[in-house]
């Protein structure tokens, strides 16, 4: 009997010992280092570049915003827009609809260059955009009439509030608001995201099923999980859990499926998971209706003072004119800018949630950190303290290679 037991002894100690003596030599700082060196030379400093680069590209973008509407006054060309509406139906609720079009046509028509060179010409010059220019403005031009629908529908049931609640219009529209943005989160991964993409069951496998089981072991529907070619716009990895009920779906594009392991798919995929099971997209909502509640109240404060001093000359009659809207978009303009640390920060914390939910969920925290430095070819990776609270929305790829570390660190022993 002495003899087994020795044998069974001898066998657990060849097992456990190396795996203890992993844990014990196992250095958090030296697996982190290890993984931030990767990204050397010309490829870091165009990362840096990049990201740095467009550090002012919003402060920049509320500068033009904010001038396209101040010309929209000047001009009276918001008010001569509301007479053309008022000429063609006298149904109050009506005319915001017909304002909408012009509005968003003109304003899209002076920025265009400022568009063209950020989102096409900048993507392109770092190689980030796998369209040709035609094929860019195409979805560009139906991304414009889907603007202008969902503006139209927005401004018609917004400016019916004001007109019935002119003092306290912004309790309302801040919840009316919040309900539309839901409505477009229940209907936009079935009617508005295929209109752009082409999805597609994903093929059965190891990695589906792997997939599936992550999604099943918390309770998420995962009847489907689909692939969507993203890849005809650009090559940045992308995935998502999303809709509610009924549209629920789990999506990723080719890019991930491509290019990642499958350790860094079932990482990513982890991630996303934490998105569903820890209830962000409606955290998301309730605090961005918050927010815009505050720019709400902002306005139905400061548009009226300023209609009472400027209102004759710009043609706008009162708060419940839909002449004033380009009043409305500077004060918004501003207000967002203004409020970017804080949006960061919000979102920034909810993916920092999802980054240890997937550790947990997928178990791979070498695939989550080598897919952190992939993300990191347009991500700063490592910024300062301060810089990454003003100016990331998602944790920098240090912050998230090394919290897969430390969760590496915790977690070896099993």
């Amino acid at each position: 009997m002495r003899y087994p037991v020795l044998g069974l002894t001898i066998l657990f100690t060849a097992i456990l010992l190396p795996s203890m003596a992993v844990a014990v030599d196992f250095d958090v700082e030296t697996a982190t280092r290890g993984y931030l060196d990767q990204l050397q030379g010309e490829e870091r400093e165009r990362s840096d570049r990049y990201f740095e680069g467009g550090y002012w590209l919003p402060v920049w973008g509320t500068l033009i915003a904010v001038l396209v509407d101040g010309l929209f006054l000047r001009f009276r060309w918001s008010a001569r827009i509301r007479d053309v509406a008022e000429r063609i139906t006298k149904w109050r609720w009506l005319q915001p609809a017909i304002y909408a079009a012009p509005y968003t046509i003109i304003g899209t028509v002076i920025t265009l260059p400022w568009t063209i060179y950020t989102d096409f010409f900048r993507e392109k010059a770092y190689g980030f955009v796998n369209q040709s220019f035609g094929e860019w403005a195409g979805e560009q031009a139906i991304g414009l009439v889907i603007g202008i629908i969902a503006i139209s529908i927005f401004l018609m049931i917004l400016f019916a509030v004001i007109r019935r609640m002119p003092k306290n219009w912004w309790i309302l529209g801040t919840i009316t608001t919040s309900l539309l943005l839901i409505f477009f989160v229940l209907v936009s991964p079935i009617y508005i995201a295929p209109i752009f993409n082409d999805y597609t069951e994903m093929e059965d496998g190891p990695l589906k099923n792997d997939i599936i089981a992550m999604a099943q072991a918390y309770d998420v529907p995962a009847d489907k999980i689909y692939v969507f070619n993203q890849s005809k716009q650009h090559d940045r990895i992308s995935a998502n859990v999303s809709g509610f009920a009924n549209t629920m779906r789990i999506s990723l594009n080719d890019n991930l499926l491509n290019k990642g392991t499958p350790e860094e798919i079932k990482a990513v995929m982890g991630h996303e998971l934490g998105h569903y099971v820890k209830g962000h997209i409606w955290r998301i909502i309730l605090i961005m209706s918050l927010l815009l509640g505050i720019g709400f109240f902002l306005i139905s404060r400061l548009v009226p003072k300023l209609i009472a001093k400027h209102g004759e000359r710009w043609g706008v009659r009162s708060v419940s004119d839909i002449a004033a809207l380009p009043l409305f978009g500077i004060v918004l303009a501003i207000y967002s800018l203004a409020i970017t640390p804080i949006t960061n920060s919000l979102i920034r914390i909810n993916e920092s949630e999802a980054d240890l939910f997937g550790l947990q969920a997928a178990n791979e925290p070498d695939g989550f950190a080598s897919i952190a430095m992939k993300l990191s070819a347009y991500r700063k990776i490592e910024p300062g303290p301060i810089e990454e609270i003003i100016f990331f929305d998602h944790p920098s790829g240090e912050t998230r290679v090394r919290m897969a570390m430390e969760w590496k660190a915790k977690n070896l022993p099993d």
